[in-house]
């Protein structure tokens, strides 16, 4: 299962975390995916939509 948003193309980045003595160590940041059913043209489908895509309106649900 891909971390993916189907609608803006959000996806898992990575970075450091900093510590107070500047030590680094590699992490991920997770994108808010929740899985809707929605409209996409005329068929029902199951999307994985980022919370950010759903509360702009830009995916119909059903």
């Amino acid at each position: 299962m891909s971390r993916k948003c189907d609608i803006c193309g959000k996806k898992t980045t990575a970075g450091n975390n900093v510590s107070h003595a500047h030590n680094k160590t590699r992490r991920t940041w997770k994108p808010n995916l929740i899985k809707v059913r929605a409209l996409v043209g005329k068929t029902k489908t199951t999307l994985k939509v980022c919370t950010r895509c759903l509360r702009s309106g830009k995916v119909v649900k059903i």
